[in-house]
C-alpha cells in the first residue's frame, strides 16, 4: 500500500547528504536512520503542497546555466525545487541503499506549459520499483509539478546504482564510469557543431551552490576518484540545462525533452554542442542534440508538443 508524507517545507539538504554519505560506511546498514535497511524501493510518496522562486537564487542559477532572466522558469528549474525531495526520499531507512555513488543516467521533462516566477507550486515525488541494468541496477523518481488542480510539469529520472557501490558495501575507486545507451534519435540527419564550451574545474561546485545538489562526485576531484570517477565530473542536469539554455528562443511553450546521460565529463573539460532540427524521418517536429569531445556525452530530443 502505497504511503504518503506531506512535507510542510522543503527538507534540509546537509543533514540529507549526512546521512547518505555515512551510509557508505561499513556496517552503518544497521543504523536505524539510515538508509540501506530494505530490499525494494519503497512504496512511499512526498509531497511539498506549497514550493516558491526565490528570485535571487533563480538568478544565480540562470548564471551558471546559461539561460537569460525571464519571468518565466527554465524548463529544468523545477527540479532543483523538487531535489530536496528526492534525497529525502532516497535517505529513508526503508530505502535499500544510500544516495552517494547513484548516477543520474536519463531524465525526461515534459513542460505542458511555462511556469510563472511568481507562482506557487505543490510538488509531489514517487519512485519505481527496482530493475535490472547491464551494470547493476536502476529505478526511476517522477515528479509532477502542479499550480492549483493544474498539472504544468513532470520529471522521470532513471537512476542508475552500479554494482558494489551506493551502500554500505562500497568498492571504492575501482568501478569505471557508466555509460548508458543514446537516446534514440530517429533520422538520418547529421548533427553539427554550433558551440564550444571550455568548463571549468570548480563548475561542480558552482552548480552544487545554486542547486543544491552537492554529491562528492561533483565537488572535487579526491572525492569523485573515491567513489570510482577519473575525477570530478559535472552533474548531468547542467548539462541538460545548458544544451535547453542554448537553445533557449527556439522552444515552443509546451514540449517533452528527453536525454541520456551517456559518460560523464570529467571537469576541467572541452565539449562541442551539435543540434539539427529532426528530419522529415524522425516522425516527430522537434531538435535533435548532442555533447561530445572524443566520446559522447549526452544525446537528446525535444519534440514539440
Amino acid at each position: 500500500m502505497t504511503s504518503e508524507r506531506v512535507l510542510d517545507s522543503s527538507p534540509s539538504l546537509v543533514p540529507l547528504f549526512a546521512r547518505s554519505a555515512a551510509a557508505i560506511i561499513p556496517g552503518s546498514s544497521r543504523l536505524p536512520f539510515l538508509g540501506g535497511r530494505g530490499t525494494e524501493i519503497p512504496d512511499l510518496v512526498l509531497s511539498l503542497p506549497s514550493a516558491s522562486v526565490q528570485r535571487e537564487r533563480l538568478a544565480a542559477y540562470d548564471r551558471v546555466c546559461g539561460f537569460s532572466l525571464a519571468d518565466t522558469l527554465p524548463p529544468t528549474y523545477i527540479h532543483v525545487l523538487a531535489f530536496p525531495l528526492h534525497l529525502a526520499l532516497m535517505a529513508d531507512s526503508r530505502f535499500p541503499f544510500g544516495a552517494i555513488g547513484l548516477v543520474h543516467v536519463a531524465n525526461e521533462i515534459t513542460q505542458h506549459r511555462p511556469v510563472n516566477v511568481g507562482e506557487t507550486l505543490s510538488l509531489r515525488v514517487s519512485p519505481s520499483p527496482l530493475a535490472p541494468h547491464p551494470r547493476g541496477q536502476q529505478f526511476s523518481l517522477r515528479t509532477e509539478a502542479r499550480v492549483g488542480e493544474e498539472l504544468v510539469w513532470v520529471q522521470l529520472g532513471t537512476i542508475l546504482r552500479r554494482r558494489g557501490s551506493g551502500s554500505s558495501e562500497q568498492s571504492g575507486g575501482s568501478a569505471s564510469p557508466p555509460s548508458t545507451p543514446a537516446v534514440p534519435l530517429a533520422g538520418n540527419a547529421e548533427l553539427h557543431a554550433t558551440a564550444t564550451w571550455k568548463l571549468r574545474g570548480d563548475l561542480g561546485r558552482r552548480y552544487a551552490a545554486v542547486s543544491g545538489d552537492i554529491n562528492p562526485i561533483h565537488l572535487h576531484g579526491l572525492t569523485g576518484r573515491l567513489l570510482g570517477f577519473p575525477g570530478a565530473i559535472a552533474h548531468g542536469m547542467w548539462t541538460k540545462a545548458r544544451c535547453l539554455a542554448a537553445l533557449e528562443g527556439r522552444l515552443p511553450d509546451s514540449f517533452t525533452v528527453t536525454v541520456s546521460f551517456r559518460r560523464p565529463i570529467v571537469l576541467p573539460a572541452s565539449v562541442a554542442f551539435l543540434e539539427a532540427p529532426a528530419p522529415p524521418d524522425a516522425g516527430f517536429e522537434g531538435l535533435r542534440f548532442a555533447v561530445r569531445d572524443a566520446t559522447p556525452h549526452l544525446d537528446g530530443i525535444v519534440k514539440f508538443a
